[in-house]
């Protein structure tokens, strides 16, 4: 079982097949950098007082959850009235409803968690789960609440596992119209198109994570061990960014970027190639 405590304990249940299973969060952020703000003179961190205006600092036992049903006007909700909305779904994920593997748009994806079963007991129905989502490329839906909110979830195999990805619900997604309705319905032109084309193919191949990692994080790691090497000075030199020429040397031929970029991944274009030939033939 893995060291790390779990953020939801509960069940999955398929008709009358109960599973008992453990959440875990799928990613970390602990290689994230973070930074505190600190009050330069005296070198301390800054910290922040929950304040009311006219009032000044508060206690925290009197503050309240508050729901601005209008502008300015809030409905009081204490703990306790919070804590005594009972859902199902606390503790039983049921499955309702079974899609394919690639039926739901990625745009609804949100957070990933391992889903492992409590103990040995689990295990046979915890596989059985499994592997028949696995054989029939299938995706299982349901609901539950964990940390004060109720969340859509799709299950699917995961290894020797199980992965379980939070869902936004609909009214949380913008309209894309409202976003793209500028954009003209033009076609993109066909030899622009076809050298796209062929420059994607070649580059296209299995997704392997390890290969790409966060430069930015990188360099700032190494601003800030430059740092810590110049015993506390307030400024370091840093590697010295690429100049970038002016504005006109940046406007370029589409087709002759996109040929010069087909190259360089080992070759020239289709289209490079049948220009050639209608040279020779004149």
């Amino acid at each position: 079982m893995p060291s790390a405590r779990p953020v939801w304990k509960g069940q999955i249940r398929l008709s009358l097949v109960s599973i008992p299973v453990e959440l875990y969060s799928a990613s970390k952020s602990g290689s994230r950098i973070r930074f505190r703000q600190i009050h330069e003179p005296s070198g301390k961190p800054v910290h922040y007082e929950k304040v009311v205006e006219g009032v000044g600092p508060v206690d925290t036992d009197d503050i309240m959850k508050g729901f601005e049903y209008e502008k300015d006007n809030y409905v009081l909700l204490t703990n306790e009235e919070i804590d005594a909305v009972r859902l199902e779904t606390r503790k039983t994920l049921e499955l309702t409803q079974f899609v394919g593997a690639c039926a739901i748009d990625p745009l609804y994806f949100d957070k990933s968690y391992f889903v492992v079963p409590q103990d040995e007991l689990a295990e046979d129905a915890f596989r059985v789960l499994r592997d028949a989502l696995r054989s029939t490329e299938r995706v299982g839906l349901g609901q539950l609440a964990m940390r004060g909110r109720e969340y859509l979830a799709a299950i699917k195999p995961c290894s020797n596992g199980l992965l379980l990805e939070t869902l936004h619900y609909e009214d949380e997604i913008r309209e894309s119209e409202k976003f793209f309705s500028d954009i003209p319905e033009k076609k993109a032109e066909k030899d622009l198109l076809d050298v796209a084309t062929e420059l994607i193919e070649r580059k296209t191949a299995a997704f392997d994570a390890s290969t790409y990692r966060d430069h930015y994080r990188e360099a700032l790691r190494e601003v800030i061990d430059t740092k810590l090497k110049s015993r506390g000075k307030k400024k370091v030199s840093t590697r010295k960014e690429r100049e970038t020429g002016g504005e006109g040397e940046n406007v370029i031929d589409l087709m002759s970027a996109l040929k010069s970029s087909l190259e360089k991944s080992g070759g020239k274009s289709r289209s490079t190639k049948s220009s050639g030939r209608k040279k020779k033939a004149s």
